[in-house]
C-alpha cells in the first residue's frame, strides 16, 4: 500500500547543532501516531516542518507516491497537511466565521460555508457558541474551534502540538473522545503530546524523538 507520506534523509539544524537526523519517514493514511520524547527534543519542530512553517534539508518526500521538493513547500502539501498549535491563535469575530474561514479563502460559496461550518460546530460540540467571539472562549472551547476549523477543510494529514496541554479534565476528556472520529473520517494525526490517554487510545502507533533520531516502538 502507498503511504500517504514518506521523507528521507531529513535534516534541521540550530546553528551547530543537529537537531534532527531521520533517515527515513513513512506515514498511513487514516492512521494515529503520538510523538512522544523530551522536551527540546525536537517534536514541535518536526510538526513545523511538515507544515512547511519552518525550512529542513530533505532529501526526498512523496505524498501518495508523488515525488516533491521540500523547499519552497509545495501546494499539494499545503492542501493535504494542517497544523493545530497547543494554544490555538482564534481570529477576530465569531465561532462560526472561524470553523469556516479556510473554506472562505478557498472560495467555496457562502451556502455550502454555512452548511459545512454546522456540521462541524456539531461535530465539535460548540454549536451553542456559535455567536461568541472567538477570543473570548476557553482553553478547551479554542482547542475544539481549532479541530473543526482544521477538520473541514478534509486534511489527509492533521499535526496536532499538544492538543490537551493545560486542559481540565472535562475538557480534555472532550478533545480526546474528537481524536478516533478524524481517524474513521480519512485523516492521519500525528500528535506530540505525554498525554498518556492519548497513547493509549487503539490503533495508536508510538513514535519517539531521541538525539534526533526517530524510533517507532510497536
Amino acid at each position: 500500500m502507498t503511504a500517504l507520506l514518506q521523507l528521507r534523509q531529513l535534516r534541521k539544524r540550530h546553528g551547530p547543532r543537529l537537531v534532527l537526523d531521520i533517515d527515513n519517514f513513512s506515514l498511513a493514511s487514516a492512521s494515529a501516531y503520538v510523538l512522544t520524547g523530551a522536551n527540546g527534543a525536537g517534536k514541535s519542530t518536526l510538526l513545523r516542518i511538515l507544515a512547511g512553517l519552518e525550512t529542513a534539508e530533505c532529501g526526498e518526500i512523496a505524498l501518495l507516491g508523488q515525488s516533491m521538493s521540500l523547499t519552497p513547500y509545495p501546494a499539494a502539501l499545503r492542501a493535504a497537511i494542517i497544523y493545530v498549535h497547543q494554544h490555538p491563535v482564534m481570529f477576530a469575530g465569531s465561532v462560526a466565521a472561524n470553523i469556516g474561514f479556510g473554506l472562505k479563502l478557498r472560495g467555496n460559496s457562502r451556502a455550502s460555508r454555512v452548511a459545512h461550518t454546522l456540521e462541524a460546530m456539531a461535530w465539535a460540540g460548540v454549536t451553542h457558541l456559535r455567536d461568541n467571539l472567538a477570543t473570548t472562549l476557553s482553553g478547551g472551547e479554542k482547542q475544539r474551534v481549532a479541530l473543526a476549523r482544521a477538520r473541514i477543510l478534509k486534511p489527509r494529514l492533521l499535526l496536532l502540538d499538544e492538543p490537551t496541554s493545560n486542559l481540565d479534565g472535562s475538557a480534555r476528556e472532550q478533545v480526546i473522545r474528537l481524536i478516533p472520529t478524524l481517524l474513521a473520517e480519512g485523516s492521519s494525526v500525528i500528535m506530540a503530546c505525554h498525554d498518556r490517554d492519548l497513547i493509549a487510545l487503539p490503533q495508536v502507533q508510538r513514535l519517539k524523538l531521541r538525539d534526533g533520531r526517530l524510533q517507532v516502538h510497536e
